[in-house]
């Protein structure tokens, strides 16, 4: 049955304390080193400097669209152009090294918009020092971890005078569209949580608790079926609605259950029946 025809059930207190520990075991299951060469995040894990990682697994993050082997072999093939120094590059930044971005395409990225998105990170890492200092000052005017601190960072990471293309602000979420800003966000698990195995943990302006789920459409669907999650539209109130039924099982950190919605997807065969509250929906 179609997604809209059918209200969905959303999950019982008593019943979200029975699923904790399949959620847990799933979790603990799939965050492990061997997820980390599959995944983007693997080119945080290829460096050792902070603002390398950061650069790299920002890179990484905005251009985590469609197939994972593709993205891979995409983000590889632009740190090869930046000679696998992507701190030093880009703080060296100059407008003949737009070169080295000669015939780059994926997805909606063009070499044109490289260009301009690593001349931004130049001045981020002029003015702030690295990408955490941009989200420190980000979070300090908003206030807060709502979809303002993610417009302030929007705003800030490409200035007041950006002189490129209005397209290219499209790479870098804003809040102000309400949008799930899921790609931010998977950014932020990776830089924000700490002993983890696959997330390196290299910022400390927020804790853990404060991350909201990378919110995509496998993600939703499968906390839908779960009755983890009611809202259909999969923007931010979905995103916030979903981590905040998360935070009633690990206050601290609701974020590491992004893995086990993903290990859901890849295994979904293995949810008991009794936990499928929404089993119906596709």
């Amino acid at each position: 049955m179609q997604a809209g025809k059918r209200k969905l059930k959303t999950i019982s207190a008593g019943k979200l304390r029975e699923l904790k520990p399949w959620l847990d075991d799933m979790a603990a299951r799939i965050e492990q080193p061997g997820y980390i060469e599959k995944d983007p995040v693997c080119f945080m894990h290829a460096f050792q400097e902070k603002n390398d990682r950061e650069i790299a697994g920002f890179l990484a993050a905005i251009m985590a669209w469609g197939r994972r082997d593709i993205i891979l072999r995409k983000v590889d093939d632009l740190l090869a152009r930046m000679d696998y120094q992507p701190a030093e590059f880009t703080g060296n930044y100059t407008d003949p090294d737009s070169l080295r971005f000669s015939g780059f395409r994926h997805r909606t990225f063009t070499e044109s918009d490289l260009h301009w998105l690593i001349q931004s990170l130049n001045t981020v890492l002029q003015r702030y020092g690295s990408i955490e200092g941009l989200w420190q000052e980000a979070f300090n005017v908003a206030g807060n971890t709502g979809p303002d601190m993610i417009t302030a960072f929007h705003n800030r990471f490409f200035g007041e005078h950006f002189a490129g293309p209005q397209r290219v602000r499209k790479h870098v979420s804003t809040g102000e569209k309400m949008s799930s800003c899921k790609r931010l966000w998977l950014y932020l698990r990776w830089c924000i949580r700490k002993n983890s195995v696959v997330d390196p943990g290299t910022m400390s302006f927020i804790s853990p608790s404060h991350l909201m789920i990378p919110l995509d459409v496998h993600v939703a669907r499968h906390a839908r079926r779960l009755g983890l999650l009611e809202r259909q539209a999969n923007d931010w109130l979905a995103a916030d609605e979903l981590t905040t039924r998360l935070r009633q099982l690990d206050p601290e950190d609701p974020a590491r259950y992004d893995y086990a919605l993903f290990g859901v997807g890849i295994s979904e065969e293995a949810v008991p029946s009794r936990f499928l509250l929404n089993a119906w929906y596709k």
